[in-house]
């Protein structure tokens, strides 16, 4: 049977509520300001928290109970709401909260819808820069309005490969990829995805990450073209894990053989 397409209406909604919350966020950006001046909290997790984020991700709360009431929501800053429908919304109001915190303009807002089939609709918008990377399943991928589109790659050779952090790399494998000839950076956080889902980066590698930190990448690279697995190869599916995003090709499968399958969430 078909997996049945997204709902285009029901997208362009979730544009508009990710939109309107993460331009709200600009409200708190220190770009002038002193980080001092910012209101901060740690989590118990030891993770930072801002005012922003609190009401970023309330906004999209709000707004998701008026236009899809019998859905759920799955936050990273407050408690998740049941539904009946069968769909799940993910919301990460701001996605890169350190940089954030420190006036860096790479940040981004995150949601994004699962349904029955799997993820139906992801969108990332980054308020500092003015992009929106946005899909929804059947529908395509779009940036900024127009198409987005992976590019495949098959050789590891010149590759730019970003990563949020290649800090709790295996060392062996960091070494690895060095001698294979790539362009290790490090544009993390979602602007790594969306980089890789434009065709602006080769690969994009997180070995740690929470499920709403990788929420809309499934739809948004499967429609640009791409391919997103866990590093051991299996799908995202919810839950603490890893992510690898290609544009595809053979590349795809030679990076993830440098991690030891012992280092794979």
């Amino acid at each position: 049977m078909t997996t049945p397409a997204a709902d285009l209406d029901e997208l362009t909604t979730a544009i508009r509520i990710a939109t309107e919350a993460a331009r709200g966020t600009l409200e708190h950006f220190p770009t002038w300001r002193s980080t001092d001046e910012l209101d901060v909290d740690t989590k118990g997790d030891g993770t930072p928290v801002t005012i922003a984020d609190r009401r970023a991700e309330t906004e999209i709360r709000n707004a998701l109970a008026d236009a899809f009431p019998d859905d759920a929501v799955v936050g990273e800053e407050h408690p998740d709401a049941t539904g009946v429908s069968g769909r799940t919304w993910i919301i990460d109001p701001i996605d890169g909260t350190k940089a954030f915190m420190r006036g860096v303009p790479l940040y981004s807002t995150l949601l994004a819808m699962w349904d029955e089939h799997g993820p139906a609709i992801g969108v990332v918008v980054f308020p500092a820069l003015d992009e929106v990377l946005a899909a929804g399943r059947g529908l395509g991928c779009t940036w900024n309005g127009r198409p987005a589109r992976a590019r495949a790659r098959d050789e590891v050779a010149g590759a730019l490969v970003t990563s949020s952090t290649y800090g709790n790399w295996p060392p062996d494998t960091v070494a690895s990829l060095i001698a294979a000839d790539t362009l290790p950076r490090t544009w993390g956080d979602a602007y790594g995805y969306a980089l890789v889902a434009t065709g602006r980066a080769d690969a994009m590698i997180d070995t740690q990450l929470e499920w709403w930190d990788v929420a809309p990448m499934p739809v948004i690279l499967t429609e640009a073209g791409g391919r997103l697995t866990r590093l051991d190869g299996g799908p995202i599916i919810g839950g603490f894990g890893s992510a690898i995003a290609t544009g595809g090709g053979a590349i795809h499968d030679e990076l993830r053989s440098l991690f030891p399958a012992e280092e794979t969430p």
